[in-house]
This record gives C-alpha cells, sequence and structure tokens, in this order.
C-alpha cells in the first residue's frame, strides 16, 4: 500500500524544522493489525516519501515491510513477491496517484480511495467509498476478504 493520499489525507504539515504531523484513520489500523493477520495477508507500504512518522505508525501495526523513499516502487514490489514466493495472483494494492500505477498493473486486485487521480481509478477494481486517511484502506481489505471468501468457495 501507499502511504500519502491513501493510509492519509495526502496533505503533509510542516513546520520550519520539517514534517510536523500526518494523520491516521483508526480504522485503517485495525484492518492493518487485526484482519489482514488473520487471514495470511502480509501488509506491506511503498511509499515514495521518507518519514518517521511513518516509520513510527508501522511499528505500531507491526508492519515489517516498509519500504519508503521508493520513486520506482515497482522493483520494491517485485522483491517482495520474491521474498514471499507470491505470484501476481496474490498481490493486491491500493494506492492513489501516478506513482502507484506500475505497482497497481502488477497486482491481482487494486484499489484506491475515492479521490484518487482519474488514471488510478480506471485501473482499480474497487474504487473505495471513502477518501485517503478516512478509512479507504480498511475498506479495501474488507473488499479483498470478500474476495478470497467468494473466490475459495
Amino acid at each position: 500500500m501507499d502511504v500519502d493520499g491513501t493510509l492519509t489525507d495526502g496533505k503533509i504539515n510542516m513546520s520550519p524544522s520539517g514534517e510536523l504531523f500526518k494523520a491516521f484513520n483508526i480504522k485503517d489500523g485495525y484492518g492493518i493489525n487485526e484482519m489482514l493477520p488473520q487471514h495470511g495477508i502480509i501488509p506491506a507500504i511503498i511509499t515514495g516519501r521518507t518519514s518517521t512518522i511513518v516509520e513510527n505508525r508501522a511499528r505500531e501495526l507491526h508492519i515489517d515491510e516498509l519500504h519508503q523513499g521508493k520513486h520506482e516502487k515497482l522493483g520494491t514490489l517485485k522483491e517482495l513477491m520474491a521474498k514471499y514466493g507470491c505470484s501476481r495472483e496474490n498481490v493486491a494494492y491500493i494506492g492513489d496517484d501516478i506513482l502507484d500505477i506500475e505497482c497497481m498493473r502488477e497486482s491481482a486486485l487494486v484499489g484506491c480511495p475515492a479521490d484518487a487521480c482519474q488514471q488510478v481509478k480506471e485501473l482499480s477494481h474497487f474504487v473505495c467509498p471513502s477518501k485517503g486517511g478516512d478509512g479507504a484502506v480498511r475498506e479495501f481489505i474488507e473488499y479483498i476478504i470478500n474476495y478470497n471468501s467468494i473466490a475459495s468457495q
């Protein structure tokens, strides 16, 4: 998953000394920390920015696969797929902007927040009712779990 615009509302609050804070939705956190493990799904973050705030949030949510400063996200996704022995059919991805498109094309299930850019919406199987930072990741997690339940029947 992406961070800015997906796990957050995409706003970057800056102080004179740098990034000050980001807001995360507790529902997204519950989905990542509680729901995904119950279904054997490993969460990963691939983000273009680097932030101690994101590092802290990932640690809090037990996300071991945190990859920051990745403007070419596809290479990181392929490394993760190799590490976990996954094929395209085992990958779901949620993002909101142009930097996410390559990863989306390599994923079996693709989602985006309601306020994603148009190119991303066109690639998505599921456009979340919520905007980034407002629970969109949780909605996509529920979509993945429901999709997997239907697919296994």
